[in-house]
């Protein structure tokens, strides 16, 4: 597949900061699973330092800066805290996302057009500094219209909700939210926006999100770190990698 059509996989390594936690030290290290996730085909490693630093921390943060040979998508809340952290290590990417210190994880999209005054303020800066910056957003008309006017140059899409109806067998939910992240797939790249997606995401949902010609880049963590603890970390993603192309590749061959 050529490099035009190839659909670059982020691997998101927060959860290895999580097992690092649970007993505080320095095992297992982050950025030693980002370097081995480079080597198993990723194009990229995602983070995301909370408010709480729950996982992630600053330090490695700074790690992973040094260390990574491509690009580190800087997940983050619209804080003044994060803003100064992002400007001042200037990475690849930074992606805005919701965080409300009581969930578990990432519950849904960033609520753009009710904040685009306060949002377009927030990524002027980061924009100036070279960062390519995303918004973590709903499959939602409203909310991408917003990003566009906002500036932002990227869109990422949230699959959580399709993920999950298909986890617990609500089958024609599911499909509902499939038809609706592949509308605004389109509806987004017509705007100009990039259009990235992720969360929830593994082996069995991957294939129909990545088949999305519009999608250039699909972020996955949680699962991927925890079908390592069965396969290895480099197995796990390279079966990730694989499922990916397979879909891109019948994308690329239906449209030819």
């Amino acid at each position: 597949m050529s490099d035009a059509g190839k659909l670059r996989l982020g691997v998101n390594i927060d959860h290895v900061a999580t097992v690092r936690n649970a007993r505080g030290g320095a095992y297992p290290d982050p950025v030693r699973a980002a370097k081995l996730a480079e080597a198993a085909g990723a194009d990229g490693i995602t983070a995301h330092l909370r408010e709480d630093r729950r996982h992630i921390s600053d330090a490695d943060i700074d790690g992973l800066m040094a260390a990574l040979k491509g690009p580190l998508n800087f997940e983050m809340a619209a804080t003044d805290e994060m803003q100064k952290i992002a400007l001042r290590h200037k990475p690849h990417a930074v992606c805005i996302v919701p965080e409300k210190r009581e969930e578990r994880t990432t519950e849904g999209g960033l609520e753009v057009a009710r904040e685009e005054n306060r949002l377009a303020h927030f990524i002027a800066p980061l924009r100036e500094a070279g960062c390519r910056v995303s918004i973590f957003i709903a499959a939602d008309k409203r909310q991408i219209e917003a990003a566009h006017r906002i500036g932002a140059e990227v869109i990422e899409l949230h699959t959580g909700a399709y993920c999950d109806a298909h986890a617990e067998g609500r089958f024609e939910e599911r499909d509902r939210e499939l038809d609706s992240l592949r509308e605004m797939s389109a509806f987004a790249q017509s705007l100009g926006l990039e259009v990235h997606a992720g969360h929830g995401l593994t082996y069995d949902t991957v294939k129909p999100v990545a088949a999305f010609p519009e999608v250039m880049e699909l972020n996955i963590g949680h699962f991927l770190i925890g079908e390592s603890i069965f396969r290895g970390l480099g197995p796990a993603i390279e079966e990730m990698r694989r499922l990916m192309d397979e879909a891109r590749g019948d994308t690329l061959r239906s449209a030819g």
